[in-house]
């Protein structure tokens, strides 16, 4: 009798116990490593004034814009 409750309380365990273990898929992890090498983050949405650059698992990666001067051109004149 008592092998019998071992030998159940044994199956039991196997049976209903936790499943193999759930990792990151490498992909993920490799693209948080990108957001993070291009100066982005990974967030539920992005700004107006951040561009989508990839999605890390489900959330975007917000890059922010690089802001450029505008280019003005000189008039000259000449007297």
């Amino acid at each position: 009798m008592k092998i019998l409750c071992i030998f159940l309380t044994f199956v039991f365990t196997v049976s209903c116990g936790p499943s193999v273990l759930q990792k990151k898929p490498k992909g993920v992890v490799e693209r948080k490593r990108e957001c993070h090498l291009v100066r982005g983050a990974c967030k539920p949405e992005c700004n107006t004034w951040e561009y989508i650059f990839t999605y890390c698992a489900l959330e975007p990666c917000c890059v922010v814009r690089e802001y450029h001067k505008p280019i003005t051109k000189r008039i000259s004149t000449t007297t």
